[in-house]
């Protein structure tokens, strides 16, 4: 276990996903648009279960600035429990995860609400690509699906009214109602299929939509005074590509991506627990949509 402090661990995150939205500045992509393969969240290969919150984003920053061609992490401890050993001289990547504490007089904890203080901690994990002794499991190839029906279904499934009308994709708070460009708009690009890009897109439309007043109520208030519509396109963003690595399918650049990496390029430095906010607010955006 590491004694990072909370300031420090907010602040390695932070400059690690502000680091990678600066290597995307030329394109303006995103740490999560690589390849043509599709995405998947990082997963833990000892337990099992995926990654969450901003530990997604500093993982997918890690394997984009590394390289690294899976999605398979673990701490030193839990690799040797599975009969790894990562290579002498790899360096680990940071994660952060929250401990509960009942001492009120605790001045690094947080206050969550009346009753709870949380402390974060940093925790430290190595990619497959970094051990010795593990066999990846086999994964079947992928193949572009047009349309794609398990996609379908997750939408149908959101109760969503979405029109397929016009040549732009957005939201209408006023109608509730979410409007898409007929897919033969949408073509292929290197990071995914027409099809792919266009989920990808409609994800992104849903998780505005989930903030509405009568779902998540997203609200960012004076924090951050007139950045807080770029803060909702951060969350958008960064809900699509959950939902997409939870989908299976690839995400390209959004063209409009331009006119908001500078706004969360300065949010970012200016505040150490902004992309905490975004990350933790497309949580609850993915987990509200998935749910039953």
């Amino acid at each position: 276990m590491d004694s990072t402090t909370t300031a420090s661990i907010y602040d390695t995150i932070t400059n690690q996903i502000i680091a990678a939205l600066e290597r995307g500045t030329d394109t303006f992509s995103l740490p999560w648009h690589r390849s043509t393969a599709p995405l998947s969240r990082p997963t833990n290969a000892a337990t099992g279960k995926a990654y969450r919150g901003v530990n997604v984003l500093a993982l997918w920053a890690s394997a984009e600035a590394q390289d690294f061609g899976h999605g398979l992490w673990a701490t030193y401890r839990q690799w040797q429990s599975l009969g790894a050993q990562v290579r002498k001289g790899e360096k680990a990547s940071p994660i952060v995860f929250y401990k509960v504490f009942d001492s009120r007089d605790d001045d690094q904890a947080e206050e969550r609400d009346n009753s709870t203080r949380i402390f974060a901690q940093a925790s430290h994990v190595f990619n497959t690509s970094q051990v010795e002794g593990y066999a990846l499991p086999e994964v079947p190839d992928g193949e572009d699906f047009d349309p794609i029906p398990h996609a379908d279904a997750f939408v149908s499934a959101t109760g969503a009214a979405v029109r397929i009308n016009g040549d732009s994709a957005h939201y209408t708070p006023a109608t509730d109602t979410i409007t898409m460009p007929d897919r033969e708009r949408f073509f292929a690009t290197a990071s995914g299929s027409a099809a792919q890009n266009w989920y990808a897109t409609l994800l992104h439309e849903l998780v505005h939509w989930s903030g509405a007043d009568h779902r998540l109520a997203r609200t960012f208030g004076k924090r951050f005074g007139d950045d807080a519509y770029a803060m909702e396109e951060l969350v958008a963003e960064l809900g699509s590509a959950f939902l997409c690595g939870d989908l299976g399918l690839s995400a390209s650049p959004r063209p409009d991506h331009a006119s908001y990496l500078a706004t969360w390029l300065k949010v970012l430095k200016a505040d150490n627990r902004a992309i905490f906010t975004a990350a933790s607010a497309a949580a609850k955006a993915a987990e509200f949509l998935s749910s039953d």
